[in-house]
């Protein structure tokens, strides 16, 4: 008899989580490098547009430092999505652990509240979330005027996010639908019978959370965290890309080179908030596990 080899478990795993991206490979390849490489060399050159062709011009950092030190408004649009995505991403991922948790408890209808959480964040395109917070967002300030007059009672710091969450509440609840699904997915996969060692022992709820779901769930935390970041930072409306795409169809022209540079400029920032979030997780999870 021939012998055959097998694949081992994690082999497997391996392959179909390769099989899985290997359309966004593909498609990145193949559709989306070559624009990137391309908007990095127009950031560095001044762009001619003619009747028959694109012609640029080697500028060097020129529109880096246009960007950077010449436009008043760009740097105050980047602090102000910076202060958005700090304020918005802690509050997305606690709420839809505690989303998840609750949604992953057994009740009657389940899954109606499940499909009934989570629909709007299919149906909701940009011009639809951009009406319904222009026109149909709750007013807690006239609502529940006590909340504000306690939040005006705090600290400036702590103050300012506070406010700046509560009036944006509709938002953060559209953001963390996909979160919501990452960590039911995650907690489908703890072993019940953990829960049951843990209540035959005398845990309560609090002590089943936080030594059971939460160890179990950190690492999708990490993953719900940077997603966070990533989708804020690419959503249409904040001051940034909003700027970044104004600056395209200004009064002077198409101005693709300066509006090149600042999405790069962009893109490095959060490439380091992410790197930095990433090296917190890590070095708490290795305070832990000492």
């Amino acid at each position: 008899m021939k012998n055959k080899r097998h694949l081992s478990f994690a082999a497997r795993e391996q392959l179909a989580g390769y099989a899985f991206l290997a359309p966004w490979i593909i498609g990145f390849l193949t559709v989306t490098l070559y624009p990137v490489l391309y908007s990095v060399a127009m950031s560095f050159s001044a762009v001619k547009i003619t009747g028959s062709s694109i012609k640029l011009s080697w500028r060097g950092l020129y529109y880096y430092d246009q960007a950077l030190n010449v436009d008043p408004g760009f740097t105050i649009d980047l602090g102000k999505t910076l202060f958005f995505i700090f304020c918005f991403t802690p509050v997305i991922v606690v709420l839809s652990l505690i989303v998840s948790v609750l949604l992953n408890n057994k009740f009657r209808g389940r899954g109606i509240f499940r499909a009934i959480y989570f629909f709007p964040v299919i149906i909701m395109s940009g011009p639809v979330i951009s009406t319904l917070l222009s026109k149909y967002t709750v007013s807690f300030s006239d609502a529940i005027p006590q909340i504000y007059e306690f939040l005006n009672s705090l600290p400036d710091t702590l103050k300012s996010p506070s406010v700046y969450i509560l009036d944006n509440i509709i938002l953060i609840m559209w953001f963390s639908g996909v979160q919501i699904l990452i960590f039911l997915a995650g907690l489908q996969k703890i072993n019940p019978n953990l829960y049951e060692a843990a209540a035959i022992d005398g845990a309560g709820t609090w002590e089943k959370f936080w030594k059971i779901t939460l160890p179990h769930t950190k690492t999708l935390a990490v993953i719900c965290t940077l997603y966070t970041i990533i989708d804020l930072a690419n959503y249409s409306n904040n001051a940034v890309n909003q700027r970044i795409t104004t600056r395209i169809f200004d009064d002077a022209g198409r101005i693709y080179s300066l509006s090149s540079a600042m999405s790069w400029i962009v893109f490095i920032v959060i490439m380091l908030i992410i790197g930095a979030v990433w090296l917190l997780f890590y070095l708490f999870s290795r305070e832990k596990s000492k």
